[in-house]
């Protein structure tokens, strides 16, 4: 299983330093609902709530491992970490489905070199250079920003 890095909530929640290797990588569900503050849950509360049963988290959690494979080698290709991201997953008649996008919005990574964020922690944490950083992402993994 490819690794993914300590960032952003869970460094705060748990008072870990960002960058902290997570072997194997974490799995965290949380419910999203703006009003709540988008809560973190466990396995047995979404199951108990009824949002998931213990097979279709079982197959959230390895379509999730699939995509870490497919997304690192991506991003290492253009020298760059994935350090984490998330995936929005809802059930839909009985069905496991993707609700929303991936982009530099929706995980962090870094240069792999320089440890430069190329993501959404740009905005969050006041380093400017939002839009350079995404379209120096799209750059890097052969997006040709002429076309758009």
């Amino acid at each position: 299983m490819e690794k993914l890095a300590a960032a952003g909530s869970l460094c705060r929640r748990l008072g870990v330093e960002e960058g902290l290797e997570l072997v194997p990588p974490t799995f965290e569900l949380f419910f999203k609902d703006d009003a709540l503050g988008d809560p973190m849950v466990n396995e047995s509360q979404a199951i108990a709530l009824g949002w998931a049963n213990a097979e279709q988290l079982a197959q959230m959690k390895e379509l999730t491992q699939k995509v870490n494979v497919v997304l690192k080698d991506l991003f290492a290709q253009g020298n760059m970490l994935l350090v984490d991201f998330k995936l929005e997953f809802g059930v839909f008649h009985d069905r496991i489905v993707l609700g929303d996008e991936f982009s530099p919005d929706g995980c962090r990574l870094w240069d792999k070199d320089t440890k430069k964020k190329l993501d959404k922690d740009r905005f969050r944490q006041g380093l400017g250079g939002v839009v350079e950083a995404y379209e120096e992402v799209a750059t890097r993994i052969g997006v040709d920003l002429s076309d758009i």
